[in-house]
């Protein structure tokens, strides 16, 4: 499973599910609901975005949760989580996270992908940053993402 908040599902992301696909027969990108957070985009819009940008993946299911992340993995038949790794910053995050997961399921596996260096810089923050502020984002989401984004930030 690669799971997270999606908020939006940026080419970062696209290309990470893309290449688990090449390695695992198949991939569900678990979209988190995280009453944590307050997202741009309802979870049923952010599973929606993400269904339509990897319609084309055959081996790719989209849905949404909440709740723990090793919880919907067990519940699922899930024993791996995949994560990027955008920088070294992001490392000590991703530790954490993984050894957690790990103690509160020793049955899940966490494994780190790195992304495509052209998509290293990309954060969902900083998308959502730019299209408040009218900037062009169609260079780092795909162009239904683009255009959700482009709605909620009318200028």
């Amino acid at each position: 499973m690669y799971p997270g908040t999606f908020d939006p599902f940026t080419n970062g992301h696209n290309d990470l599910v893309r290449r688990a696909c090449r390695i695992f027969d198949h991939v569900v990108v678990s979209i988190a609901a995280n009453p944590n957070k307050t997202p741009l985009f309802p979870l049923e819009e952010r599973v929606d975005l993400a269904r339509r940008v990897l319609a084309d993946v055959p081996n790719v299911e989209v849905t949404g949760y909440s709740g723990l992340t090793v919880d919907f993995a067990k519940q699922h038949g899930l024993n791996v989580i995949v994560r990027g790794l955008r920088a070294v910053s992001d490392f000590e995050f991703e530790f954490q996270l993984a050894t957690m997961s790990r103690h509160l399921n020793g049955d899940v596996e966490t494994v780190f992908l790195t992304p495509t260096e052209q998509f290293n810089f990309i954060s969902s923050t900083l998308i959502r940053e730019i299209a408040s502020l009218g900037g062009n984002v169609r260079e780092f989401v795909d162009p239904v993402v683009a255009d959700a984004l482009k709605s909620r930030f009318p200028l």
